[in-house]
């Protein structure tokens, strides 16, 4: 642990941050002093409901709150945020008016387009036209496979102005990947794409939509939304297909009017991963979702009105859904479709200088391969307006926090967040008013009761590595499970292990700071000799090594034990000799411990990772040992699979 934080909050940073103003509306409230961070969260997890109730007050929720703010606490899965609350989620996104910039968007090198808070609102409002044209009511599905670009995000606004619930594909995602998400939901109306860009090529996806729309009966109305110019070439293969401007001719725009619902009211359907079979369809509330990030975007990522927000995602990633929440902190979304390496690895940073980007996020790859690439924003752009750097996907290595306050920029806040699909939002991540140090999440956030505990279901003391949980409610708990009817998938998900409490599956540890550190998935957890250790913690040492370009570990079943193997994707011209698989071995060993020190280490030539960027160590044990990979269409590069069969370096 070391004893310097690699950035401390200005002075002026902290006072005017909005996460302090609000400490002193809880102080208020509760009579006494509420004077730091830990104090705020310990208020925020001992009086749930207080704080949940000033949280709305004070990011001014367009709706009625009600009374009732938090019934049966004690029950979890069963607890219920506002009750009695009515509120529509788009209503709070449009709450801007104005020729300010709402949206900004590229696609690579092959687009560029900007438009204003009344331009998104017109759009909203003949989308939604065209919805309830077609019967559109609350409840109804609505389905997208598009790109990361504004008409999905007016698309996904329309469609909760009216209740009715989105769901969202990228336009990568397969055939089957397809079907097996929103074959389950049944969509009324599916938006799809003309084709997309990726690394400079022109992708033409219609044979696979063709197929697709087949295959999904429910489906009454097909919109395509052009981005290659062939919106109506496309149209004409599917069956009640329209191109987006013929679906929105008879419409002129008007003001958008929404339907408030309750607190629960589905908002979005989000899919698990889906590699141990086909993916279970994670409901999300409304004012959850809409709470939730409203606390995150304004408290721990201090977002302000103007600012710019952007992070790298698709909408096959919950990553898209936490985004597009910004407007309601009044900040314009910074969209960016396309491969974050094209046309070359700088763009990014490119776009961040020309856009003035506030909030950037990213992914640990991301900050990992930038830095392998040798790129030095901090020498070759203009950072000036870039407060925070938000990472998440996978564990951000302590090399990678060094990295970035050496290249990147030394003066901007590093926040690593971890979360995921289950929760549209975070249990650990950032604070503006809190030191950052080498290689820690910052904390717990406001509301969340998270803990690491040992197998016993006794808390860890700093230091010692257990299962993260949350103890208590929070308002983005999934509303349901799709085709769940008794409960039973969802309390299986998260309930099985401790009673009434959280298990969310990440192999974590306190630090002495306060802080977190996560250690991989507890479930991809390997246990030579009986002792549990976390991939994360092998990968952040091999990949400081220049001839890797990444790794993927896993536990194979051998000699009545478990033996670790390490497979590493090489850099140009490296190779797997004696001497770099010593060099692996020696710096795994003192930078971890030797427990650490894979059994066999082998070279491939590619890795298997899921549609949102992660790879996938099950689906690797699995393979190693046989077993079916039950939904490969869940992953990015199912081929990568074949090069881990049947392995004569893994028969010894």
């Amino acid at each position: 642990m070391t004893e310097t934080p690699l950035w401390t909050p200005p002075v002026g940073l902290a006072s005017q941050a909005a996460i302090s103003r609000f400490m002193d509306l809880v102080s208020a409230h509760a009579g006494e002093d509420i004077g730091d961070y830990r104090a705020l969260h310990g208020y925020s997890v001992a009086n749930p409901a207080d704080f949940w109730s000033l949280l709305w007050d004070f990011c001014e929720v367009k709706g009625e709150k009600g009374q009732a703010i938090l019934a049966h606490p004690e029950r979890m899965p069963g607890a219920s945020f506002f009750p009695e609350a009515s509120l529509n989620y788009a209503e709070n996104m449009l709450r801007r008016t104005g020729a300010h910039e709402a949206i900004v968007f590229r696609g690579e090198d092959k687009a560029e387009r900007r438009m204003s808070w009344d331009d998104l609102s017109a759009l909203v409002s003949r989308l939604q036209q065209s919805y309830r044209a077609h019967g559109v009511e609350p409840g109804d599905r609505v389905a997208a496979i598009l790109p990361n670009m504004p008409e999905a995000v007016a698309a996904f606004y329309a469609a909760s102005s009216i209740g009715a619930v989105w769901s969202s594909c990228s336009p990568d995602f397969g055939e089957r990947g397809v079907l097996d998400r929103f074959g389950q939901i049944e969509p009324k109306i599916l938006i799809v794409c003309d084709g997309y860009w990726y690394a400079g090529k022109r992708i033409d996806i219609r044979d696979r939509l063709q197929s697709i729309v087949r295959q999904l009966p429910s489906v009454e109305q097909v919109i395509v939304v052009p981005y290659l110019g062939e919106a109506e070439a496309v149209a004409e293969t599917l069956p009640g297909a329209l191109p987006l401007s013929t679906a929105l001719s008879p419409f002129e725009a008007r003001e958008v009017g929404y339907t408030r619902l309750p607190f629960t009211h589905p908002l979005y359907i989000l899919f698990s991963s889906g590699t141990t079979g086909v993916p279970k369809c994670i409901v999300h509330g409304q004012g959850g979702a809409l709470l939730q990030h409203l606390k995150e975007h304004r408290l721990h990522c201090d977002v302000r009105p103007g600012d710019r927000v952007f992070y790298f995602t698709t909408l096959g990633w919950m990553m898209w859904n936490w985004l597009v929440s910004a407007p309601a902190s009044e900040a314009t979304l910074v969209l960016y479709d396309g491969s974050p390496m094209h046309p070359e690895p700088k763009v990014l940073f490119d776009y961040a200088e020309a856009e003035r980007i506030s909030l950037f996020g990213t992914s640990a790859k991301f900050i990992d391969a930038a830095r392998k690439a040798a790129l030095e924003p901090a020498k070759t752009h203009d950072l000036e307006a870039l407060r925070l750097i938000a990472s998440t996907g996978s564990p951000l290595a302590p090399e990678g926090y060094d990295y970035v306050y050496a290249s990147v920029k030394p003066d901007v806040q590093l926040a690593s967040i971890s979360g995921g699909t289950d929760l549209v939002s975070c249990f650990v991540l950032g604070n503006p008013i809190e030191p950052v140090w080498r290689g820690e999440i910052q904390g717990p956030g406001l509301g969340m009761a998270v803990d690491v505990w040992d197998e016993s279901g006794k808390p860890c003391p700093p230091g010692v590595k257990g299962e993260l949980v949350c103890t208590k409610p929070f308002p983005t708990m999934p509303i349901m499970f799709w085709n769940d009817p008794d409960g039973a998938k969802y309390r299986g998900a998260y309930f099985e292990r401790f009673e009434n409490v959280w298990c969310h599956g990440d192999f974590a540890e306190w630090t002495g700071h306060g802080g977190i550190v996560i250690h991989g998935r507890s479930d991809a957890t390997l246990n030579p000799g009986g002792v549990r250790i976390g991939t994360a913690e092998i990968y952040a040492q091999v990949e400081q090594l220049p001839e890797i370009l990444e790794s993927i570990a896993i536990g194979q079943e051998w000699q009545g034990d478990v033996r670790i193997v390490l497979f590493v994707r090489l850099a140009e011209g490296a190779s797997l000799d004696e001497a770099l698989v010593d060099a692996i071995k020696q710096k795994i060993r003192t930078g971890a411990s030797p427990r650490h020190v894979p059994a066999r280490i082998v070279a491939v030539d590619d890795i298997p990772r899921t549609k949102s960027g992660k790879i996938t160590e099950l689906a690797v044990r699995d393979v190693v040992h046989g077993r079916e990979v039950k939904n490969q269409e869940a992953l990015a590069n199912p081929q990568a699979l074949d090069l881990y069969r049947d392995l004569e370096a893994l028969r010894s």
